[in-house]
């Protein structure tokens, strides 16, 4: 039988380390892309040119176009600030998380922890295919599958606001058993 999110139940030590790792995660993300916003001569282009590895040639393709270089920074810049918020406020979480593993994929893409391979920006270490970025994308990841902002966070609010709104145009007679326990379920 498969769980939905909020027949999950965790021991107080369990949520306030997936909260607190969601919170550190969602820093991170909102503070790389304010700084980039605030800074009017910021670029994904260098580091899009400092590629190496399998799509190096995508992503050096990237910043030698102007248009999708815009747009990429664009996005970039905006998806870091609102995945940082939906993590950090507990937003929109799962959609958060999945939004972070994209640009963390990308970033790992562009920049692979290969032997022999020296970038412009240097590393904090030496890197055999683990890097920040892999480690980071699978904290995401755990995250995603283990979800707290329905318990702490917007997404409480939200599943509350929307689920009084389709109970109220299903009567509880009719609605599947299922939907009943999840209510019941999410702790107060």
């Amino acid at each position: 039988m498969k769980n939905t999110a909020s027949e999950l139940r965790y021991t107080p030590s369990q949520l306030n380390l997936l909260v607190l790792l969601r919170m550190a995660i969602g820093w991170h993300f909102l503070y790389e892309g304010v700084v980039k916003l605030w800074n009017p001569g910021w670029s994904a282009g260098s580091f899009l040119v400092d590629s190496k590895g399998l799509f190096a040639g995508l992503f050096q393709a990237m910043a030698a176009n102007p248009s999708v270089l815009e747009a990429v920074d664009f996005l970039n810049v905006w998806g870091l600030i609102l995945v940082g918020l939906g993590l950090m406020l507990g937003a929109l979480t799962r959609w958060a998380a999945i939004g972070g593993m994209v640009l963390l994929g990308f970033y790992y893409l562009s920049h692979p922890a290969l032997i022999g391979v020296q970038y412009a920006m240097p590393t904090e270490g030496s890197y055999l295919l683990v890097n920040k970025n892999l480690i980071e994308l699978f904290a995401l990841a755990v995250l995603y599958v283990f979800p707290t902002g329905h318990i702490l966070g917007l997404d409480r609010l939200l599943n509350i606001w929307f689920g009084k709104a389709a109970a109220a145009e299903t009567p509880a007679e009719q609605a599947p058993a299922e939907n009943r326990s999840q209510k019941a379920s999410i702790p107060s």
